[in-house]
């Protein structure tokens, strides 16, 4: 991950906790030191697994902000990249002196994988630790805390400039537990927010579980199938990028490509061409089947303890909400 430009701002409450002072890096960071591409790839790492909210600049209106302005005059080369990083830092100062006071590193970065240009901001805490010195004794040692971030951005350039219409380019940490600090940072980025992640992720996962229900599936293809989206999911989760539906067509089914897509598409589930997974919804996903006897039973195992139960000791299986299909044919015929 070639790290293109950086610099370290930091950010301290004044002793009343009243607002922020902001005390801007006097140079950029070598990029090219591998201590600092560590630490931005530390970050990376850490924000592709928190939750998130997607957008895209607003072009105009009152969420509409500067930053776009500004990405575009530093592309453009007609702003070097520590006036954009102070400018950046300096409208957060002012943002978030309105919701909290806090203290840390601000580390803006513009940086390059593949293809991919970005760019991050993350607010990083410093705890304290233990270290050793020259003699061999314990003495203590200030740590950046990269696996703890509670603000941080990210620009997908490329994408922002491509100006595809459905691109989903901006990206901001949305923690339960930080709902003010993530609306003053989308109100920061300018942006308004687009796909729902958590949403998006579970109505995809649905319109798998209709697609493997409809084509019926023996158990083993259907473990198959199961392993291989949750498995794009979680490589695109880690690498920060949305799930394209049709790639994931073809990794579902490879005798037949772009059947899953089209089931998606005639079914209208309302799903945007690209989807950024949600790690929490992933994880609760897992397919449950069983065929023995002229029964064949598959179900999400999140269904398991609310509208499916499992009596072990009576080796029972209990439905509570009967499918409609399945509820009229059992009519019908008794």
């Amino acid at each position: 991950m070639p790290l293109l430009h950086s610099m370290v701002h930091r950010l301290d409450p004044t002793l009343d906790g009243e607002r922020l002072t902001l005390t801007t890096a006097p140079a950029e960071a070598d990029s090219t030191e591998p201590v600092m591409e560590s630490l931005v790839s530390a970050l990376n790492d850490t924000y592709n697994t928190k939750p998130k909210g997607w957008g895209r600049f607003a072009e105009e209106g009152e969420n509409a902000g500067p930053l776009s302005v500004w990405l575009r005059d530093y592309l453009a080369d007609e702003q070097s990249f520590a006036e954009l990083s102070g400018a950046l830092a300096e409208r957060l100062a002012k943002q978030l002196q309105e919701q909290l006071s806090v203290s840390g590193y601000l580390v803006i970065s513009h940086q390059r994988q593949g293809d991919t240009d970005t760019l991050l901001m993350a607010l990083v805490h410093q705890r304290e630790g233990i270290g050793i010195n020259d003699t061999h004794q314990a003495v203590p040692a200030a740590q950046l805390n990269t696996r703890q971030l509670t603000l941080a951005a990210r620009v997908n350039l490329t994408q922002w400039q491509s100006d595809a219409p459905d691109a989903q380019y901006v990206s901001f940490l949305k923690d339960r537990g930080g709902k003010k600090l993530a609306e003053g940072l989308a109100q920061l980025l300018g942006m308004e927010e687009g796909v729902d992640a958590p949403t998006e992720t579970r109505t995809l996962l649905k319109a798998f579980s209709d697609y493997v229900e409809k084509e019926d599936f023996d158990d083993e293809a259907s473990r198959e199938k199961t392993d291989n989206l949750v498995d794009y999911a979680n490589d695109q989760l880690r690498r920060g990028e949305p799930m394209t539906l049709e790639a994931l067509s073809e990794l579902v089914d490879e005798q037949q490509p772009k059947a899953f897509y089209e089931h998606i598409r005639q079914a209208d589930y309302g799903l945007a061409p690209e989807i950024p997974p949600d790690k929490r919804t992933l994880n609760q996903f897992r397919r449950f089947t069983g065929r023995a006897g002229g029964v064949s039973i598959s179900f999400d195992s999140h269904l398991l303890g609310s509208s499916i139960e499992y009596d072990a000791a009576q080796d029972r299986l209990i439905i509570k909400q009967v499918p409609k299909q399945l509820k009229d044919q059992l009519t019908r015929d008794s």
